[in-house]
């Protein structure tokens, strides 16, 4: 099995040409609606079990990796008002470029022979609309689909051997078969792949940095698994 690690989230960072776009409300970009803080400090701990890994340098509010180009939120509030012509050199320079590449790393393994496991690396905010998520840790993956399910109920266990007082969930705060990165790759590899999402909850984030218990109870547990046997 080949471990494929992507981090969509990282950063909140808006190229120098767009940056106009938040003159009015600069602070949105240290916030959760701009990046997952914490994500990318955890994704960096994960990659010394990866094969390959890739993590998106702009933040999500010029445009949203993780979700479809048909998608009504694939542009922000900020990013929507740019012409069709924005729109198209933003797909090709930042989307496209980065989905490719992870895409054709992930092909080149399965047709080598190989199984793949992507895990795409998220946090989540622990209030939204007023209202408390209850959950650590989150597992996303697609019910139809047996070996993911059958992994995050393994991964599970590890985790919980290693800590037994947090809280995994499966598919919470989102559903593993919503629209997103994971969801395409599965239509375009209906086997030998399987797409995980991981959402660990900000509470554990201090300074954009992670829990190092958490952080590391992720990886002990991921250890376990042996993803890149």
């Amino acid at each position: 099995m080949k471990l494929v690690l992507s981090c969509e989230h990282a950063f909140p960072d808006i190229p120098g040409k767009y940056r106009y776009l938040f003159d009015h409300e600069p602070e949105v970009l240290k916030t959760h609606e701009a990046y997952d803080p914490g994500a990318f400090h955890l994704f960096q701990e994960l990659e010394q079990l990866a094969e390959f890994s890739k993590y998106q340098s702009i933040g999500r509010l010029l445009v949203e990796t993780n979700r479809s180009t048909f998608h009504k939120n694939i542009f922000s509030r900020y990013s929507k008002k740019l012409s069709k012509l924005d729109h198209t050199k933003i797909l090709e320079s930042y989307y496209t470029h980065y989905r490719t590449e992870i895409e054709n790393k992930i092909e080149e393994f399965i047709h080598s022979g190989n199984t793949v496991l992507h895990l795409s690396v998220h946090t989540f905010t622990p209030v939204l609309h007023e209202v408390e998520r209850n959950c650590d840790i989150g597992l996303l993956y697609d019910p139809g689909r047996y070996s993911e399910k059958e992994f995050c109920k393994d991964w599970k266990t590890a985790i919980l051997i290693e800590n037994p007082d947090l809280k995994v969930r499966y598919n919470y705060p989102y559903l593993g078969k919503a629209d997103g990165f994971t969801t395409t790759l599965r239509k375009n590899f209906p086997e030998n792949y399987m797409g995980i999402e991981i959402e660990v909850n900000q509470k554990w984030v201090r300074g954009n940095k992670m829990d190092t218990n958490n952080k590391n109870v992720i990886l002990k547990a991921l250890k376990r698994m042996n993803p890149s046997d």
